[in-house]
Formats: C-alpha cells, structure tokens, sequence
C-alpha cells in the first residue's frame, strides 16, 4: 500500500462527517436550484417560517397569555395601537373588548390555526393515502367503492363536508364539548373534506407503478401487500402528494377561519385567527377597526405565503417545466 493513498482515504473519512453527501446532493438538486432562482418562493418561505417561529415562541413574545382570564382587565379594553395617539404600553396592536392584547392574541391564534392545519393535513393526507393505496393495487370492487364515494364528496364544497361533520359532532357531544375537544373536531372535519384529492392522486400513480418491473419482482419473492405499497410504491408518489399537502394547508387553515367566523369553530376562550377576526368584525363600525384589521392581515399573510410555496413546489416537481 503507497504512504499517498492512506493519508488521502483517512482525509477524506475526516472531512465528511454522516450525511454531509447527501446534504451535498440536495444543494446540488434541480428543486434547490429552481428554489434559489425565484426571489419570490424565497420571500415566501421566509415569511412561512417567521409564522411558525412566532407560533412557537408566543408565550416568550407576548404580554399577556390572552387564553388566561386572569390576565385579562376590562379597564384596558378598546385601547388603540401604540403609534396613535391613544396607544398605551405594552399594547403594540390594541387591545380588545375583554381588555386582549391584539398581538399577543394574534400569536396565539396563530398557534391555533396552524395546529388544525397541520393536524387536519396529515389526517386528510393519512386517510386518502391509505385508501388510494388500497383502491389503486387491489382493484375490482374496492376501487369502485371507493372511488364513487370520493366522486359523490365531490359534488359538495368542502366547506359544507366540514359543516356537517362539526354539526353532527357537536350534536352528538352537547356540552362535553370543551376546546380540546373543540380542536380534534375541527380537525377530523377538515380531514374528511380533503381526503379525497391525495386518494385519486395515489390511486392513479399506483395504477402505474403496479405494472413495474420491481413490483413484480416484489410479489414474486413473497412480499406481503401492505410491504409492497409501503415501502416499493408510495415513494415513487410522494412528489403530488407533497405538493396536495402544501397547498391543502392553506385551504385547511382557510376552512377553519370560515368555520370559527361563522361560529361553528373554535370558541372565545381559545380563540383561533378566524375567531378573533369575527370578533372584531362586531367592533369595526364602532371605530375599533385594529381588532380586526391586524387578525386579517395575519392570516392573509399566511395564505398568501403557502399558497407561493405550493405554487412554486408544484411547478418544481414538474419534470416538464426542468
């Protein structure tokens, strides 16, 4: 063995630490490139994840815990922003009728809202993935099935799917209904409305990926069908599925707000983006218009700056737009 090829070999051991290659190879990948091209998908995730962290981090850059009653003053209700001439401190945004500051509810909400989102994508995702799966490898009279229940959810607005299913739960619960349970209901609605999309996604993807060459190598050494669609097929779909997932979040947040506008969502004790916009709409006329000003703007940000994501992740993931 010559002394040159040693030292190179424990160099090059040295300086690649675990994962360094394939953190290399996503640097290196169409999507990161398409990613750094765009100005606006980068503003976009920027801003995504300044919501995130401020969801996070509310109980450490609030005044006030705004889901604490006692902490609450009727004596600081209705105050305007800090910048206006009537502004009092801490209270940046305003304060509300119960004496709420606007900010701290509004990182609050956003907690909320981004909880039913995501909670209620993963549901729906989950759901619809495990019954593509099932309809697209299987066939026969469990695709029929399957898929005329997802044609028949079709025809009706999701918004009404999510009506429903939080009105029947709500009147099956009564007053065992605490916001908890408030937040899982919300969460198995959206999830019902939006399953059926990753279900046809994967249905049709899996159709094509049964016919391969290594699922027939798969079956004929005996793999079991759930190994197969598992581990062989659904990675090859994950790319529409991601793409459904990050535009799905911003409708599934959209729903939720509709839901506690109209007051079928999550109560005032534990006010979510959509229940502090509704509250404040009852004040707007009154001339308190930063109650509900500031929670719109909240929110519209948000969508805005998902729907940009999943807008440029689709086109990424495009191979006929590379």
């Amino acid at each position: 063995m010559s002394d040159a090829v040693v030292p190179h070999r424990s160099e090059e051991g040295a300086q690649t630490p675990p994962g360094a290659g394939w953190f290399r190879r996503a640097l290196d990948s169409d999507i990161f490139y398409s990613f750094r091209r765009s100005k606006m998908t980068m503003a976009a995730a920027i801003v995504t994840l300044l919501f995130f962290l401020l969801a996070i981090f509310a109980p450490l850059l609030s005044a006030q815990n705004p889901f604490d009653p006692a902490q609450l003053q009727l004596m600081n209700s209705r105050i305007p922003p800090l910048w206006t001439a009537d502004g009092q401190s801490p209270f940046l945004l305003g304060t509300d009728e119960q004496g709420r500051d606007v900010f701290s509810a509004i990182l609050y909400g956003l907690r909320v809202s981004l909880a039913v989102g995501v909670a209620g994508v993963v549901f729906a995702g989950a759901l619809g993935i495990a019954l593509g799966l099932i309809a697209g490898y299987f066939g026969g009279a469990i695709d029929s099935l399957i898929m005329r229940i997802a044609d028949v959810q079709l025809t009706f607005p999701a918004i009404l799917i999510a009506l429903l299913v939080n009105g029947v739960a709500k009147s099956l619960l009564g007053n065992r209904l605490d916001e908890t349970s408030t937040l899982g209901v919300l969460v198995v609605a959206i999830g019902l409305s939006f399953w059926v999309q990753y279900a046809r996604t994967v249905r049709g993807s899996v159709m094509v990926e049964k016919n391969r060459d290594y699922v027939a190598a798969a079956q004929l050494i005996g793999l079991p069908a759930p190994t197969i669609m598992l581990r062989h097929v659904l990675p090859n779909t994950m790319g529409p599925i991601l793409v459904i997932a990050t535009i799905n979040l911003a409708l599934a947040i959209i729903t939720e707000a509709t839901l506690s506008f109209l007051g079928a969502g999550m109560p005032d004790t534990m006010p979510s983006l959509g229940t502090l916009i509704r509250i404040g709409n009852n004040y707007l006329f009154a001339g308190e218009w930063w109650i509900v000003a500031f929670p719109g703007i909240a929110l519209a940000g948000l969508i805005l700056s998902i729907n940009l994501l999943g807008d440029w992740l689709r086109d990424a993931l495009n191979p006929k737009l590379r």
